[in-house]
């Protein structure tokens, strides 16, 4: 991209903005400020990909902002005014208008303390890199970009207005930032913020859980995580994130030949994206982490066999445990918890299908074990298949056709989305005139077994399998 064309996209997008932008600059114009779109949505501007969420920066105070922008907002919330920050909505749009910032930083605690500044040029030194330190002053649409960020963009090159210790010091999550926009998009980092990261991986301690949460979950979601997760990993961050992943790199000695389990998740997760895109998925987050982490439990498990080989015995009980534990330190929501730990238990389990051996119980516990997962369990086994052998690869894709095909004929005639005991709990009380309680329980997860086993039962057949387990069970019905 020359510095004419990116100029050009971003007047195309402020054209396209323009209403909204100028109406609103006026109003500041008009009370003696000046406003700024700036930031990420003049980088997002001048990549063409400008959304309706914009950023905007002013010299007026959080109080004058309130002033300007009532009755002219559709809405507008304070949740930010301790930072400068007012938002509002107008025709669909989310604006965030910022009073100039100067913030100063104990290096120790996680927040800044909040001072406001008087200069535009004052405001883009304290942002994280270059790409993000670049405003457009809406009344004259005068470009303002004093740290080279035009060029940055253009090299594709993630650098910081100051120096990356002094930036990073200031707030150690624009460390895992810069990994989230390698991710995100394409660009790599400068040899100085490399070096400066490696450094102070440690500092990342100081963010809470929850902010490392949100940067992790953009960069997973991301067009390419991988390359992000790979800076992670070199620079030591991931120790400090997720140092699972890192664990994953096991040395392969000369006597015991094995894949580099790291590669293999990165190059499992590539291909559940690609997944994802064939079959028109939005990126899923339940799915990419479980593709990232469906092998942790590796390194824990490996055994040198006698004849030479490696074993990891049980690692997908091993690392759902671990998956679990990981993931509730960075607070992610319960749900996502348990899904990737239920994905990473069970990636392991169609192996076992081998040419089609499993009976139709089998099969109906694979669906009933996956449950809701079942679409992303079908996607995670089949980009865990990262053989280069063409013909292997090719015959795990086709016996898992036959799988997809066997579930899809027995579901059709069984309606295994809601496996269910053939008698409810209501009857099973009636019929063995029990209470509500620990007996009505057992008996209902008995005739849900027989189910799985067997398939559906008539009426007649359940209620004599339900009076066979009761007199085995010493419970005497009555008589009916």
């Amino acid at each position: 991209m020359n510095e004419l064309a990116a100029k050009r996209n971003a007047v195309t997008e402020l054209m396209r903005i323009s209403p909204l932008a100028d109406d609103l600059a006026g109003l500041f114009a008009r009370a003696g400020h000046r406003l700024y779109l700036v930031g990420g949505s003049v980088r997002d501007a001048l990549l063409g990909r400008l959304s309706a969420d914009l950023d905007f920066t002013t010299d007026a105070r959080p109080d004058q902002i309130l002033k300007i922008v009532s009755g002219w907002a559709d809405a507008v919330w304070e949740t930010g005014i301790e930072f400068g920050t007012i938002g509002v909505t107008k025709h669909g749009s989310t604006l965030e208008i910022t009073t100039f910032r100067a913030d100063t930083y104990d290096r120790v605690s996680r927040n800044p303390e909040v001072t406001f500044g008087d200069t535009i040029e004052g405001d883009l030194l304290r942002r994280d890199f270059t790409v993000n330190a670049m405003a457009i002053e809406l009344s004259t649409k005068q470009f303002i970009d004093p740290h080279g960020g035009l060029k940055a963009l253009r090299d594709r090159i993630l650098d910081t207005p100051a120096t990356p210790e002094e930036s990073f010091a200031d707030d150690p999550l624009r460390m895992l930032r810069a990994t989230r926009f390698v991710a995100q998009l394409g660009f790599s980092p400068a040899p100085r913020v490399v070096e400066a990261m490696t450094a102070m991986a440690g500092e990342l301690a100081r963010i809470t859980a929850e902010r490392v949460q949100t940067e992790l979950s953009k960069l997973i979601l991301a067009p390419r995580p991988r390359r992000g997760l790979e800076l992670m990993v070199d620079t030591g961050l991931a120790d400090m994130v997720l140092p699972e992943v890192p664990g994953m790199r096991l040395a392969i000695d000369e006597h015991h030949q094995h894949k580099d389990v790291y590669q293999h998740s990165l190059t499992v997760l590539d291909q559940a994206i690609a997944l994802e895109k064939a079959d028109n998925w939005e990126p899923d987050l339940v799915l990419r982490l479980a593709a990232l982490l469906h092998d942790i439990g590796k390194p824990d498990t490996r055994r040198f066999e006698s004849g030479g080989g490696v074993s990891f015995h049980h690692h997908e009980v091993v690392g759902a445990k671990m998956a679990r534990k990981r993931l509730r330190a960075l607070k992610y929501p319960k749900q996502v918890v348990e899904d990737v730990g239920q994905l990473v238990f069970l990636h392991l389990r169609f192996h076992g299908y081998g040419r089609g051996e499993w009976t139709d119980s089998a099969v109906r516990r694979y669906v009933t074990d996956a449950a809701d997962l079942l679409p992303r369990l079908h996607k995670l086994v089949r980009a865990d298949c990262t053989t280069r052998n063409k013909r292997k690869a090719a015959a795990l894709q086709r016996t898992y056709d036959d799988l997809e095909e066997r579930i899809a004929r027995i579901a059709a005639e069984e309606d295994l989305a809601r496996v269910r005991p053939d008698l409810d709990g209501n009857e099973i009380m009636k019929l063995l005139g029990l209470p509500p309680g620990p007996l009505v329980g057992k008996a209902w997860r008995h005739l849900k077994e027989l189910r799985l086993d067997r398939g559906p039962l008539t009426h007649e057949e359940a209620i004599a399998e339900l009076e066979r387990w009761a007199q085995e069970n010493g419970i005497q019905p009555p008589d009916r």
